[in-house]
């Protein structure tokens, strides 16, 4: 576990452990739960389809492309789950594709018309 107090910046950062450098991994999706084996039921996006979900997450440079950066404050759900797990999708990219999701970042699907 990792103590933090509330509203203190959590910052966190994922590593692609690849020798290949021609790749580049990007936050699609990260959730809170207080069950860590339930991200459905009581669950918090922070980051969803690669939009930020909650106002205090941001993202930071990083010097190589195999590393996602990023930070939002500590929270808890209500006082009878002292504990918040994460669980985060990332996805990797080629470099310099910038047709990809990674380059596009948050792109709002727009709905489909169900109309005949």
């Amino acid at each position: 576990p990792y103590f933090i107090d509330l509203n203190q910046n959590l910052y966190l950062q994922a590593c692609l452990h690849s020798s290949d450098p021609n790749l580049k991994v990007f936050v699609d999706t990260c959730v809170a739960s207080p069950d860590p084996r339930d991200f459905r039921t009581l669950a918090y996006d922070i980051v969803r389809d690669g939009c930020p979900r909650d106002s205090s997450y941001a993202t930071f440079y990083s010097p190589s492309s195999h590393f996602a950066r990023f930070k939002f404050n500590a929270f808890e759900f209500i006082s009878h789950h002292p504990s918040v797990y994460l669980k985060c999708e990332l996805m990797v990219c080629r470099l310099g594709d910038y047709s990809s999701h990674c380059y596009q970042g948050c792109t709002r699907r727009s709905k489909r018309d169900t109309s005949s």
